[in-house]
Order: C-alpha cells, then structure tokens, then sequence
C-alpha cells in the first residue's frame, strides 16, 4: 500500500513535458483503445480456451444462421438468442446439448417440431424419432466443410467480428458460390 503510494507521488512530481508517461496519453491526444472494448468470444473450457459457433442450416447441410459464443456457453443459451431468427421449418434436429424443457415448447410456438434427444442424466426421456435424426451429419458434414479452411480451424483472429467475417467468408465461398 505505501509503495503504490510512493510511486503515485513520484508520477505527479514529474514534470508536464514528460510524454513518456502513459496517464499523458499520446502526443496526438487520442485515447488508446481500451483492452476489451470489442468481446472476443473466447472462454475457457476443459480443453484450454476456444470459442463456439452455433449454426443453423437447411436441408441440404447450407448455413442460414450463424452465432459465435464463448466455448462455456452452453448450446441451449446459443439457441435462445438465434430463436427469433430461425427460419420457417417443418422440424428442427438438434444434438443432446439442446435438450432443455423451454425449447421444444418454444419451437412448438413456432410451429416447428423438434427432433432432439434426451441427455442421459434425464430421468425421463424424451421420444425422438431416430430415423430423422439421422439426416444431422449434414449439420456436422458443413461444421467440418468449415473447418477446412485453416484460418477458421484454428482462429488466428483475435477479435470475434474478424473471425465471423472470415466464418461467412467461407460459408459463403463453399455453400453458395456455384461450383
């Protein structure tokens, strides 16, 4: 405590002109930027720090929605914010780490049925039907289209809105160009 007071006085003691100190800011008087001003959607998991791209797509396996999270973020916290978004849809399949009581209720809203399986610790599942669920590897076949590109497998950007760009970039380049 003394010391951090000891330094404070010896700062102030300095002179006007001295521009080397920080609390003086540049010479051109802007305000660095400050850290963490931009979210990076980085957070930690069992696995070191990473992010998590929530999608949903078409029949065909297409992105239609996109939204990056932190990797703690749970997937169903991920749909609550893309819901309002969703596409009209007969059905909607999603993995385990979507099963939450609200979400099939607010697709039924919607008017879509949902195609998700139980996690194991439920105590009483929930029927899905299985034959359905098959057709998800389309899903995780343009998560690993995706994760072609170098640049979006291992995320060389450090700010979320530049990753995003270079995900669309490249759902784009593969889903939607004509080849």
């Amino acid at each position: 405590m003394h010391l951090r007071r000891a330094c404070r006085q010896g700062r102030e003691a300095r002179s006007a002109d001295d521009r080397c100190h920080t609390s003086q800011g540049t010479s051109h008087g802007s305000e660095p930027a400050k850290k963490g001003a931009l979210p990076r959607r980085i957070g930690r998991t069992k696995g070191g720090l990473n992010s998590k791209l929530h999608a949903v797509c078409d029949g065909n396996g297409r992105p239609l929605i996109m939204l990056l999270s932190e990797g703690q973020m749970s997937d169903y916290k991920g749909a609550a914010l893309m819901i309002d978004a969703f596409p009209r849809a007969k059905t909607l399949l999603a993995d385990r780490g979507y099963d939450a009581d609200w979400f099939p209720h607010a697709l039924a809203e919607r008017g879509i049925a949902a195609c998700i399986p139980s996690k194991t610790n439920r105590k009483v599942p929930i029927p899905h039907d299985t034959a359905l669920y098959r057709q998800r590897h389309k899903v995780e076949n343009m998560f690993g289209k995706l994760k072609d590109w170098r640049r979006i497998h291992t995320r060389y950007d450090r700010c979320a809105h530049t990753f995003m760009s270079a995900i669309c970039i490249a759902a784009t380049v593969i889903f939607w160009l004509p080849q």
